[in-house]
């Protein structure tokens, strides 16, 4: 007996309460808290420099009656920095709008899918510029790497500390380590021996932090795809087997050191460049909305000695 089937009585049609996108958390992304944001009036300036040697000598002598103390000076220079602009945009046509169907929100999405693209953008930078070899005042590969039994991570950040504080007179209060890195400290007996007999916590961040003696421990979770578009995917974590130790204030300064600071334009986007500026405007000769981001910025190392860096740290 012919009966009515469930494709009979039912057409498939899209969900109104769920949808399925891959969008990455902005706490994955270090790029932004890494170092101090200065904004900046113009796209390309300078800024003054005190001489570190002059600052750190021992001149003060005893003084004899009825004579003149001991002079001294200090040196000052010039550093320079310029922020790129960097922009991306979707556009939207009229008729995609008009059959859009619902949840599907243009706009929206459109914003949220170019915010993940700077996100990107900005950490695939700051990678490139502050977590590399070549550029710290130290770099160093730990004797024994961080993933075999016998590593010693917590000496190792200790002798990174030391090694600022003697060059400089701060101790580094900030590391930074890809995941690669956070996932060997996970079982890492070195870290694991320190804490299993006084708490029952996980090993995160802030229990790091604890351990290494600093304010604060970021870990770099972001992803990219490195293939061109229309080529398959290519996923890799952005951020290799490396840490950085160094030493960064809780804000910018005038005479206050840093291992680096995130020049940001404030120029680009009408002045709303803190970050990155999202803008809608309309193209009439393509019968369409345009939703663009732009933002300006110079991740810059502007003290090389304030900084250690740790590269494969594991295998």
């Amino acid at each position: 007996m012919p009966q009515p089937t469930s494709t009979d009585v039912h057409v498939d049609a899209i969900l109104t309460n769920m949808s399925v996108a891959y969008m990455q958390e902005a706490y994955a992304f270090v790029a932004s808290r890494a170092f101090p944001t200065v904004n900046v009036n113009k796209q390309t300036d300078k800024y003054f420099t005190y001489s570190q040697a002059d600052f750190f000598r021992d001149q003060v002598q005893k003084r004899a009656d009825g004579t003149e103390s001991a002079g001294t000076g200090y040196s000052l220079s010039t550093a320079t920095y310029a922020c790129d602009v960097y922009a991306l945009h979707k556009d939207i046509g009229d008729q995609t709008r008009a059959n859009a169907d619902s949840p599907l929100n243009m706009d929206m999405d459109a914003t949220r899918f170019l915010t993940q693209q700077m996100l990107i953008r900005q950490e695939v930078q700051w990678a490139a510029d502050s977590f590399v070899t070549g550029v710290w005042g130290t770099d160093s590969t730990p004797g024994t790497l961080w993933d075999a039994a016998s590593s010693t991570p917590i000496a190792n950040i200790e002798t990174a500390k030391n090694t600022v504080l003697t060059n400089t007179g701060y101790v580094p209060n900030t590391v930074i380590m890809s995941y690669k890195v956070f996932s060997a400290l996970v079982d890492n007996s070195d870290i694991v021996d320190r804490i299993k007999y006084t708490s029952q916590e996980s090993v995160t961040e802030d229990l790091l932090a604890r351990l290494f003696g600093v304010d604060r421990v970021l870990v770099m979770a972001g992803t990219y795809n490195t293939a061109a578009e229309g080529a398959s995917a290519s996923y890799s974590q952005i951020g290799d087997k490396d840490v950085l130790v160094c030493y960064t204030p809780a804000n910018p300064g005038l005479m206050v050191p840093s291992a680096g600071y995130n020049m940001v334009w404030t120029g680009v986007s009408a002045g709303l460049g803190a970050g990155a500026a999202i803008s809608r405007y309309r193209i009439e000769e393509r019968r369409a909305d345009r939703i663009e981001i732009e933002a300006a910025f110079d991740f810059k190392i502007v003290s090389s000695a304030l900084g250690y860096f740790l590269s494969n740290v594991t295998s």
